[in-house]
């Protein structure tokens, strides 16, 4: 149809109506409605265009039907879009269903184009239909819907990938991610540790919320899509991976007949972190969008896994350090029974700068120390640790607590020398030797440390009296020197200024001092080693108040005799009553 074929027909609503015809009689309704007024002619064409050459441009076709629904008007933009419906014929019998339908609005596709079509009611029980191809405006439309949804998608897995640390609890979120927005079953396979590799499963469930479990296979046992993607490939025999995923028993409920799957390596710092396979049923078939967004999704869950296999990396390595570094507990001599208690100044550490230890002599004896050196928490630690190895090394050169400081103080001063710091150290550093009796001889040697206290069996707590210089600061320190006896029930305790010096109390910053730690531990002659360190520890964190402090290392050796009975547990918190403490000891 022309546009010459409807030019003098009348639309229905009064609108076009060329003059010198007369109007037809299923227009007669339309006098009552307004008349477009005729376009004006153009002052070098004196005739008049005429309305149906406008109306057969409009982006929207025009349908005609009249009262019986027979279509009378066609424009060529409709009969492009509706080929089968032709002028003449009922519109019901040759278009499309949606234009048959009642309803005012209606979008279909036909023809590999969606078209949209409005349905306006005219005079005399006249309509006309107005169809639009927006294939291309929903296409684009359905793109942006669809980045929306990949980007949303996208940034949730970002702030979900970006909290775990471990990665175990990594792999397990990033396979609870991809289920059910990439696939119906996720399997990560990560980078193998020790000719092994663990692999993470997700599985889709009725209620859409996957479940999780996880195993570990040998290298060798790894199918070879999954090798090939720890390579950095990609493989793309679809069919292949699916039948490699279900030989390993990763697609419970999946044939191989009737699923798809795609196999992306997770980017890692030098090798891929890990493998993502990705399976759903091939009704949904992963088309090249498709696969894009499971790239950026393998992205950023291989920086994720990345960063958690860094930081436990990290872990190990921090968690061997300290181990070197946390005080070893001394090591078991006749006749002496040992008490510690060690807290970092820093909560967050195991380690600090104070330090204690013990270490057994050839003829049958023990060498023991407590120190503090300057500084706080890993600088202060590593110092400690040189400390500790110089002193388990020169004491099988010298046992004499005195000379045995002496090259301690040389060791360190050559040490902080090569490396250019001024660090410094005090020390208590004693060799015990038990007696037949089960009395003990202490030799006490002081690098300017805090001076020991003896707790007598009669409850008498005597302060040692015992100097010294600090360690590795001359070249020739003063060093003093000083013996003890301990009779069997007797207890020598050393400690770190991060008890005398703990700031507390009412106001919060008063020191706890010597003559309080004196009274904390009168009445506590008793106490086993253990009992009593702990005693100190309590008390000086009692002080405290869960407030800042110094490094706090505790050192207890009590003559015990030679056949102590047995302590199996212990613990005893003594209480003051009425200006002085009574003791409590419960053991069992």
């Amino acid at each position: 149809m022309a546009a010459a074929d409807v030019r003098d027909w009348d639309p229905g609503d009064g609108r076009i109506f060329p003059s010198g015809v007369e109007r037809s009689a299923w227009a007669v309704d339309a006098v009552t409605r307004p008349a477009l007024a005729p376009l004006d002619p153009d002052r070098d064409h004196p005739a008049a265009p005429d309305w149906s050459e406008v109306v057969e441009h409009f982006r929207e076709g025009l349908i005609v039907c009249d009262a019986d629904a027979v279509v009378r008007h066609l424009s060529p933009v409709a009969e492009r879009l509706l080929p089968e419906v032709a002028v003449g014929l009922p519109l019901a019998a040759a278009g499309p269903a949606a234009l048959a339908a009642e309803a005012p609005t209606g979008e279909f596709t036909h023809h590999d184009r969606r078209l949209r079509v409005r349905r306006v009611p005219l005079s005399a029980g006249r309509c006309c239909w107005y169809v639009e191809d927006v294939t291309e405006s929903v296409t684009r439309a359905d793109a942006v819907l669809a980045e929306r949804a990949r980007s949303a998608f996208l940034a949730v897995v970002g702030e979900k990938l970006g909290n775990p640390l471990h990665p175990d609890r990594a792999a397990a979120a990033v396979v609870r991610l991809a289920v059910p927005a990439l696939a119906e079953v996720a399997v990560l396979v990560l980078a193998p540790r020790s000719g092994r590799a663990r692999w993470w499963r997700a599985l889709r469930t009725e209620d859409e919320v996957p479940t999780v479990d996880s195993g570990m296979l040998a290298v060798a046992d790894l199918p070879p899509a999954i090798a090939e993607g720890l390579d950095g490939g990609e493989p793309h025999a679809v069919d292949w991976l699916v039948e490699q995923a279900v030989a390993a028993g990763w697609l419970p409920g999946l044939p191989a007949t009737e699923a798809c799957a795609r196999v992306v390596p997770l980017p890692g710092r030098e090798a891929p972190a890990g493998v993502l396979l990705v399976a759903r049923r091939a009704t949904r078939w992963y088309d090249e969008a498709d696969v894009d967004l499971v790239r950026a999704f393998a992205a950023r869950a291989g920086a994720a896994l990345t960063t958690a296999m860094l930081y436990r990396d990290q872990a190990e390595v921090a968690d061997t350090l300290q181990a070197s570094l946390v005080p070893v507990e001394p090591v078991e001599t006749t006749g002496v029974q040992w008490g510690t208690a060690y807290r970092p100044a820093q909560a967050g550490l195991r380690i600090g700068g104070d330090f204690y230890g013990a270490h057994r002599l050839a003829d049958g004896g023990s060498v023991f120390f407590l120190g503090d050196v300057s500084g706080k928490g890993v600088e202060a630690a590593v110092f400690t640790g040189q400390l500790r190895q110089c002193l388990q090394a020169l004491h099988r050169v010298e046992s004499h607590p005195a000379r045995l400081l002496r090259l301690l103080n040389d060791a360190l001063l050559e040490t902080t020398l090569a490396h250019g710091q001024g660090r410094f150290a005090t020390i208590v550093l004693g060799v015990v030797r038990p007696h037949r009796d089960g009395s003990l001889t202490l030799t006490l040697a002081g690098g300017g440390h805090l001076p020991p206290l003896v707790l007598r069996a009669s409850g008498a707590v005597e302060p040692v009296p015992l100097r010294g210089m600090l360690i590795g600061v001359v070249p020739d320190p003063r060093v003093g020197e000083v013996s003890v006896r301990l009779e069997p029930g007797e207890t020598c305790l050393l400690y770190s200024d991060g008890v005398t010096e703990a700031r507390g109390g009412r106001r919060g910053d008063e020191q706890f001092g010597t003559e309080r730690l004196l009274t904390a531990v009168g009445g506590c002659h008793r106490m086993p080693a253990p009992a009593l360190a702990e005693r100190v520890e309590q008390v000086t964190c009692d002080w405290l108040a869960h407030g800042d402090h110094d490094d706090i290392a505790v050192l207890a050796l009590r003559a015990v005799g030679t056949n102590p009975r047995p302590v199996r547990h212990l613990h005893a918190v003594p209480a003051p009553a009425r200006g002085h403490h009574d003791e409590r000891e419960t053991t069992a």
